[in-house]
């Protein structure tokens, strides 16, 4: 009995899948829980996983840049029981029964016997191992897998070898650009998976979502210097460890939440979906666009295990490897440019959430102390919310709470 093998709907939302390479080939032996295929979805890349065993019998899509639509059958196995039943018996050796044989005639002269010519045998070809974060840089910079020997373990091709041979590659061998209009020159690159999604889920964000906007400054003196302390504790501990600025801010925005929890919504088409706990989302810029693994239930989290959690998820972001538990669901979204230099931005709402909190740099500036002026730290926060959901004095209460926990961190960290 044949076992088709489709392409899985990997999370929600999810229409297709690219094959990126086939780790069992056809005539292999399969067995429940071996890996088939690295597939890139619009948001990671997932290990295929066999839930039959048996042999695999012919792959129906190759590895490369084809979208298969989820469902569409990618592979075929043909179940253990058949592959043996299928399989050829041994042929034996036919017998030629003993006779007498008559006397030889005079032997004729010798003839030449001329062997056929040689066939030259091909080289099997040989299995392309890379990993995913190599595989999409090596098309995003047009290099060639192929031609790579790779210098990660066991010959893998890593993404030092991409950047090395596109670095190396003469600008004759550059990938000929994409065929574009006469009246536009340049170079075409075709959107990604991942591309395609942001561009239509945003868009569709901003035609259908009501956005409004608010903006506060926080002082951040105090907190830089309880930040400071925190390290200069943290590296004398048995386990070191340092907070960025943006732990402290997930977790002003956990502890703000719980104080505000009618933030904490969704719209939906039967009413406002009021959620019980806070799951926030945090943006991770990647070279193939923005993902936002989901911090779970950051309303309990300390800040040790809050800032353990946010490096965690940006690691496995950045290498491809998050399962679509840990980026779908979350009710908020923190975006944080203040690293790039950037003093203030306005976010687009990441549907079907109904907030998103943008931060800028923490920058020097004119303050005012009492009756004096000085120079002080101060960040800006502007607030994205869906005015179906968030009015404007709920937003700005928001806010005041986040606010609040930035400029007092004794209160945020204890």
């Amino acid at each position: 009995m044949d076992i088709e093998v489709v392409m899985p709907a990997i999370g929600a939302g999810t229409t297709q899948g690219r094959i990126l390479q086939w780790l069992k080939q056809s005539g292999d032996t399969v067995k429940v829980g071996d890996i088939l295929a690295e597939i890139e979805t619009d948001k990671a890349v997932i290990e295929l996983e066999a839930v039959d065993s048996g042999v695999l019998d012919r792959i129906h899509v190759e590895a490369g840049d084809t979208a298969v639509p989820v469902g569409d059958v990618i592979a075929t196995l043909l179940a253990e029981q058949d592959a043996r039943r299928e399989a050829p018996a041994p042929i034996a050796e036919p017998t030629a029964p003993v006779l007498a044989m008559p006397a030889p005639p005079a032997a004729k002269p010798a003839q030449a016997v001329v062997a056929p010519p040689a066939t030259a045998v091909e080289p099997p070809a040989h299995r392309l191992f890379a990993s995913p974060s190599a595989r999409r840089l090596a098309r995003i910079m047009g290099v060639d897998l192929h031609a790579l020997t790779g210098s990660g373990p066991n010959g893998r091709i890593v993404r030092v070898d991409i950047e090395q041979a596109a670095q190396d590659r003469p600008a004759a061998d550059a990938r000929p650009a994409a065929k574009a209009p006469a009246t536009a020159p340049g170079t075409l690159t075709p959107h990604t998976p991942m591309r395609a999604t942001i561009a239509r889920r945003l868009a569709q964000s901003k035609q259908q979502i009501p956005h409004f906007y608010l903006t506060v400054d926080c002082r951040m003196d105090a907190m830089m210097a309880a930040r400071q302390s925190l390290n200069d504790s943290a590296q004398a501990s048995p386990d070191p460890v340092r907070y960025s600025l943006n732990d402290l801010l997930l977790l002003a925005v956990a502890r703000a939440v719980a104080r505000v929890p009618e933030i904490n919504a969704q719209w939906t088409d039967e009413g406002v979906l009021r959620r019980e706990q806070v799951d926030l989302s945090v943006a991770v810029a990647l070279e193939t666009g923005l993902i936002t693994p989901i911090l779970r239930d950051a309303g309990r989290m300390g800040l040790r295990e809050l800032s353990a959690q946010v490096r965690q998820l940006a690691d496995q972001a950045r290498s491809g490897r998050l399962r679509p538990e840990q980026y779908e669901g979350g009710s908020m979204t923190v975006s944080n440019l203040g690293m790039h230099g950037v003093k203030s931005f306005a976010a687009i709402i990441n549907p079907p959430q109904s907030a998103i909190l943008a931060a800028g740099a923490v920058t020097r500036q004119p303050v005012v102390d009492g009756d004096a002026l000085a120079i002080g730290h101060v960040m800006s926060l502007t607030l994205s919310a869906d005015h179906r959901v968030v009015d404007g004095a709920l937003g700005a209460r928001f806010l005041k709470e986040v606010r609040h926990f930035m400029e007092h961190p004794i209160e945020l960290i204890l």
